[in-house]
């Protein structure tokens, strides 16, 4: 039987940047918050040198099946590393 209180993130390649599912126990608005705490500074769960690549981020989906596509110069390494030290999803 499946854990429905864990979150999984999927991380793939895209031919623009990378993109991150989240299926499972994800509330939309909480990855909305954590890209805007990304886009304004406030989180520190990637390096400078990481954010300056990032072009553009999208959020769509729903609660429990969120899609977010991150555009630009960045490998699906490094957003992995991020993903594990934000605090809004962990």
């Amino acid at each position: 039987m499946k854990n429905e209180n864990r979150m999984q993130k999927n991380v793939s390649k895209t031919d623009n940047g990378v993109k991150i599912n989240f299926l499972g126990s994800v509330e939309k608005q909480n990855i909305v918050t954590m890209v805007q705490n990304c886009s304004t500074g406030k989180c520190e769960c990637m390096s400078d040198a990481t954010k300056a690549k990032i072009q553009d981020m999208q959020v769509d989906g729903e609660d429990g099946n969120v899609e977010l596509s991150l555009e630009g110069e960045i490998s699906v390494d490094e957003i992995q590393e991020a993903l594990a030290k934000s605090k809004v999803i962990n």
